[in-house]
């Protein structure tokens, strides 16, 4: 299994980056695993709605150019279902059994997902109405794919 995450930014963070770091090599034994960074788009503090819509679309832009047509996609978003860490282990598993083998999760700049990545996305997934720095982000989702795995394998890592 390929297993991927699209995200706009770069971690500075060395904390972020070891936990990173971390969870990668124990993902190492169930899939292939990586990620890649897309550049944010600068903008101003104060933006109008349309400088928002278009600072997300050219971050789109350079999402999708990272996405290939047979990758099953998950965007995350805070309108996206919410799953228990048991349901979302489920559909990895499931994904893998059922011709899904190449398997992307984006998340956004600080200002989200353009309305074409969200299309271009099988699912949209939500890890609660809390809102998190995007980098953060990066630590949750790559923790819960590495839980998804040790759920799957039958494991004592998930209590």
């Amino acid at each position: 299994m390929n297993i991927k995450i699209v995200c706009v930014g770069k971690l500075k963070e060395k904390y972020f980056k070891d936990a990173i770091a971390e969870y990668e090599k124990r993902l190492g034994r169930f899939c292939k695993f990586k990620i890649i960074q897309v550049p944010d788009e600068k903008a101003p503090e104060k933006l109008s709605a349309a400088q928002d819509e278009q600072v997300k679309e050219i971050e789109g832009q350079r999402i999708l150019s990272k996405i290939k047509d047979k990758e099953y996609v998950y965007v995350t978003a805070i309108k996206g279902k919410q799953r228990s860490s048991e349901e979302f282990a489920k559909e990895i598993k499931d994904l893998g059994t059922y011709g899904h083998s190449d398997i992307t999760f984006v998340i956004g700049g600080s200002l989200g997902t353009s309305d074409a990545v969200n299309k271009r996305g099988n699912d949209l997934i939500s890890f609660g109405k809390l809102t998190m720095p995007h980098q953060l982000m990066r630590v949750v989702l790559i923790e819960q794919i590495y839980r998804a795995f040790m759920i799957n394998s039958g494991s004592p890592y998930h209590k």
